[in-house]
């Protein structure tokens, strides 16, 4: 790819995009890590720099490539996927059942749940405290110990850039957004549902 200095790539009802690819200078990591599944958030700040001032011209490239690239407001970009796979969706059904439950249990202990989401470290103590007070939710995905929760949902958060590994456990990034809305849309389709029945 070195050796193009530019092309043009039609997308989106037949604009076409005159895109330097010199100046796409993280295209290779940038690709690499989107295609992996990873968010591309604001602690990722080189490749998040080039994606935010060369938007148009990736999401260009990306579209030509059949890929959807995404960049949510507050702070992250992503490549969109129907997660048709069925060991994405027992992974994604995982890590949307640890974020609910931690949105739970932070409320319960009075604390802004999503204040607390985004300002605590999830060490292994709690870990293992989520796993002891959801034990029936926990034991259907075959998450049986703070550690299992360690290693089956956090690192492969790390892996998808919703969290980071700090010294003393996880802290979560933005790109857990993505679970917290879609929690928030089963919960109001759940709630019209009831309506309706009334």
């Amino acid at each position: 790819m070195h050796f193009i200095r530019s092309t043009q790539i039609q997308y989106k009802k037949h604009i076409m995009t005159q895109i330097n690819l010199s100046e796409l200078t993280e295209l290779q990591a940038i690709n690499k890590k989107l295609v992996s599944g990873y968010h591309i958030s604001e602690q990722d700040t080189t490749l998040w720099q080039q994606l935010d001032q060369n938007i148009d011209a990736y999401q260009a490239l990306f579209s030509a490539l059949g890929h959807d690239l995404q960049h949510d407001g507050r702070g992250f970009y992503y490549l969109a996927s129907d997660e048709s796979t069925p060991n994405m969706g027992k992974i994604s059904r995982a890590i949307a059942l640890t974020v609910f439950i931690l949105i739970e249990y932070y409320a319960n202990q009075g604390k802004d749940p999503l204040r607390a989401l985004f300002d605590e470290t999830a060490d292994l103590e709690l870990m293992q405290t989520l796993v002891q007070l959801n034990k029936h939710l926990f034991d259907q995905l075959e998450i049986f110990s703070g550690s299992d929760l360690r290693k089956d949902v956090y690192l492969r958060m790390v892996r998808l850039g919703l969290a980071k590994e700090v010294e003393q456990g996880f802290m979560h990034l933005a790109p857990i957004y993505r679970y917290i809305d879609a929690l928030m849309e089963v919960n109001e389709d759940s709630f019209d549902g009831l309506e309706d029945e009334v």
